[in-house]
């Protein structure tokens, strides 16, 4: 009760027995000295200098051979001669280099780094920078190759030596133990589908998912309840948790700010696995002067410039590929015009852009009354969604399970990108049993051309279900640029030869 002292007029309150909050992890720690002595610090002081020197490396050996070929092909190679001009060049490239990649998050923490998309935007722009400045500066070329020749090598060296990069740290990571150990907060089927796709990588993800916790009862499968929302504070410190990971788009605002906030306050990084609605809301436009704000979806068609560069790169890089594989086009229809009865290309009519059925073609992977069979097989079919698929198809020949896994019986679609029917990356083009099965929601999908690879290829292939590879079209869509078909088609060469998913 409070104390009137009538002396004084004064009130005196007795003091409440309130338990003090844990320290917030946001709280500003002035002490510079502290800062410093964090190993925290000396691990990023560290990945920021080895990244640095790997793209010096990459950089000089980028100019220098660029150099180097132009210096050949005039029969006037020196090494010394190139190796000077590179050291003219590669301090203003490499500053601008380094800058664009620091300001594109290419030095952050593993987690958060960026892939080929953005090293091979910033190279561009660094090639860009660079020629502007010497064309205003009055430099004259007698071709403009140190530049183009640059990039290309750039790219190639940049990319590969940070691929080695991230697998051998991850290598060592593994090695140790290290894996950022995460919880899945959300309802319903999507923790489990959430957590499937962080294990779809076959034990290597970088993510540890520790267990869950659910908003509404439901089974383990095989994960682990580590109790109510409520408990999250504790849960976190408990468990030793790196990441909160929300599986649910419908997961309530009011809950999901308290969450942020707990997690925050203990150094908990929170993520969010997208809904389709949000991957569509990334590129929606502002409308203003509305009562309620309001944000406009375009529809992902690819139209003036943007089809313009896209068909010109799908035309080139098409032209290109069919140059340097023709022997193993040639070897590839040999192999299956003497090995079974029947044509050696395949033609799978499947819908195309809006919808409008073209002959997609193959290398015949299966024999002649396929078709017909497949009515009887429907019952074994190990896809989900509108998908057939099957790892052991009997109706496929045995030259057909050499080429399949690795993706050769596509390359004669590289004819269809010419014709213009396809592109080089783009959503998949379902066969028509499959394209009838689907809701009119996903036939989105189809305002676009269809194309040989794309983010569902690079992402599991047959081992993620159809609602995932709709989301990935869906992600595709709204992203696009030509440096994200540029990335997919480096990483579709790995992801053919890991064979995963492939069937």
């Amino acid at each position: 009760m409070p104390d009137v002292s009538p002396a004084h007029g004064r009130v005196e309150l007795e003091p409440l027995d309130l338990p003090m909050p844990e320290r917030d992890m946001r709280a500003k720690r002035p002490p510079f000295l502290s800062f410093l002595l964090r190993w925290s610090t000396v691990r990023r002081g560290a990945r920021v200098i080895s990244l640095l020197a790997l793209d010096l490396a990459a950089i000089v050996g980028a100019i220098f051979t660029a150099l180097c070929l132009k210096a050949a092909a005039r029969d006037a190679w020196d090494p010394s001669v190139s190796w000077e001009q590179a050291k003219d060049y590669v301090p203003f490239a490499f500053l601008v280099a380094s800058l664009l990649f620091a300001r594109s998050g290419l030095y952050a923490e593993r987690a958060q780094r960026p892939g080929l998309t953005r090293i091979v935007a910033s190279l561009f722009q660094t090639t860009l920078v660079a020629l502007i400045f010497a064309v205003v500066n009055g430099e004259d070329f007698s071709s403009y190759y140190i530049f183009y020749g640059t990039l290309f090598f750039g790219v190639a060296y940049v990319s590969t030596a940070r691929y080695a990069y991230e697998q051998v740290t991850g290598w060592l990571l593994r090695t140790a133990g290290y894996q950022r150990r995460a919880i899945l907060v959300g309802t319903g089927e999507q923790i489990e589908a959430v957590a499937h796709a962080l294990s779809a990588s076959g034990g290597h993800s970088p993510v540890s998912v520790v267990g869950f916790i659910s908003l509404t009862p439901r089974p383990d499968n095989g994960l682990r309840s580590l109790g109510t929302l409520d408990e999250i504070g504790d849960i976190v410190g408990a468990q030793r948790v790196d990441e909160v990971i929300i599986a649910d788009p419908a997961f309530p605002q009011q809950k999901a700010v308290e969450l942020v906030d707990t997690c925050h306050q203990r150094g908990v990084v929170v993520r969010i696995a997208p809904s389709t609605m949000e991957i569509l809301i990334h590129r929606a436009e502002f409308v203003p002067g509305q009562s309620v704000p309001l944000f406009e979806l375009k529809p992902p068609v690819f139209d003036g410039i943007d089809f313009a560069l896209k068909r010109t790169f799908d035309v080139t890089v098409a032209t290109a590929l069919l140059l340097v594989l023709s022997p193993v086009l040639i070897v590839a229809a040999a192999a299956v015009r003497f090995t079974s009865r029947g044509p050696v290309f395949y033609k799978s009519w499947r819908p195309g852009i809006g919808g409008v059925p073209f002959a997609c073609l193959k290398f015949r992977t299966m024999y002649h009354d396929a078709d017909r069979r497949q009515a009887e097989l429907e019952t074994q079919n190990e896809a989900s969604g509108a998908l057939f698929k099957m790892r052991h198809d009997p109706r496929v020949t045995k030259v057909g399970r050499m080429i399949r896994p690795i993706s050769l019986d596509e390359l004669p679609q590289l004819f269809n990108v010419l014709r213009g029917d396809m592109s080089l990356v783009g959503p998949r083009p379902l066969p028509q049993r499959d394209f009838d099965r689907l809701e009119e929601w996903h036939k989105k999908r189809y305002l676009v051309l269809p194309g040989i690879t794309g983010l569902w290829q690079v992402s599991g292939r047959s081992d993620l279900d159809f609602d995932d590879l709709v989301r990935l079209d869906f992600l595709y869509l709204e992203r696009w640029s030509v440096f994200l078909d540029l990335t997919i088609l480096v990483k579709t060469v790995p992801a053919v030869f890991s064979r995963r998913g492939a069937f």
